[in-house]
């Protein structure tokens, strides 16, 4: 295409456009319309409360509900997503007081001392505005989704925190009841202690392996610890013996007995009637020989009982 300008002073000019000139033409005269275009509605949009126009009122409106409901379907979906988190820690909580006062009974902490399900005591000065940090405001949604899941994994720490705690508690209470903490016969003393004594039968110097406990033929003999029989029998020295294996390599053994009332491999429980005194073998009269022994190795039994403290002798002795 050519193009002939004329001029009264000048000659006549003649520009050849080809069609790359054209379509570029046509682009910018395209790109102007656009931009002229946008500026218009970005103008009338500016200026559209003041000049009252139905169309724009309504086109304005339109846009704004339109935005209103987008708002409130992402609330409301928020929402629902945080209900379910709130639940979910609810019942969290709730399994975490009562993990908390299974502990607490094991631990041996009172209720009135420490309770699970009373609100900590919590106070504090009221925030200025002229704080350091600034004055209070609200909670974004953002944030209060970020303090919830932060609250969430805390409580499941807390959680696996507390269950460990709970097995330790639980395995520490398990190994003192194996322990034989217990005195096997209600008698205050006993007849003869652990250690060097004068032999009754022979006069000479030998060393006693346990505790003599004196009382009448027939009174209850109760297990020390709870553990399995291992040995239930009559011994040429022992007479009427029992023993009880439990654990840790401990055992205990009860021996001059009248009658035993436990049989081998009896899983017996701590304080539970296992045998009555007498006089039967290698005995001057009716009595229980105790002993402890560690790697079959025998030790001084009054150092396990007086350990158990009075409270567990008179727990047992009381039937409990």
């Amino acid at each position: 295409m050519q193009v002939i300008l004329l001029h009264p002073r000048l000659s006549a000019k003649t520009l050849t456009l080809t069609t790359r000139h054209i379509v570029l033409l046509i682009t910018l005269l395209l790109a102007a319309i656009v931009a002229g275009a946008a500026l218009l509605y970005f103008l009338t949009l500016q200026q559209a409360a003041s000049m009252k126009l139905p169309f724009v009122q309504t086109v304005l409106a339109s846009v704004n509900q339109g935005e209103a409901d987008k708002k409130d379907k992402y609330v409301k979906e928020n929402l629902a997503a945080m209900a379910a988190k709130l639940g979910e820690m609810q019942a969290q909580l709730m399994r975490l007081d009562a993990l908390g006062e299974r502990v607490q009974g094991l631990a041996g902490v009172k209720p009135e001392e420490f309770n699970f399900r009373e609100k900590p005591g919590r106070g504090g000065a009221e925030p200025s505005a002229f704080s350091s940090r600034g004055g209070p405001r609200d909670l974004t949604m953002t944030e209060f989704q970020r303090a919830l899941e932060s609250m969430s994994k805390d409580v499941e720490h807390r959680f696996d925190y507390m269950n460990v705690v709970e097995s330790t508690l639980m395995t520490d209470k398990i190994k003192s009841k194996l322990l034989p903490t217990i005195q096997p016969v209600n008698v205050s003393y006993n007849a003869s202690g652990f250690g060097w004594r004068l032999d009754p039968f022979t006069g000479r110097s030998a060393f006693h392996e346990g505790i003599d406990f004196a009382a009448p033929s027939g009174t209850s003999i109760v297990a020390a610890a709870g553990g399995v029989v291992i040995a239930a029998e009559y011994h040429h020295q022992y007479g009427n013996m029992l023993e009880i294996d439990h654990g840790n390599d401990i055992t205990t053994r009860y021996a001059h007995a009248s009658q035993l009332l436990v049989k081998v491999g009896d899983i017996v429980k701590r304080g539970q009637h296992v045998a009555d005194i007498g006089s039967t073998g290698r005995s001057t009269g009716a009595h229980l020989h105790f002993e402890v022994l560690v790697k079959g190795i025998s030790q001084d039994p009054h150092k396990f009982l007086v350990a158990g403290g009075s409270q567990a002798k008179l727990a047992v002795l009381a039937g409990k």
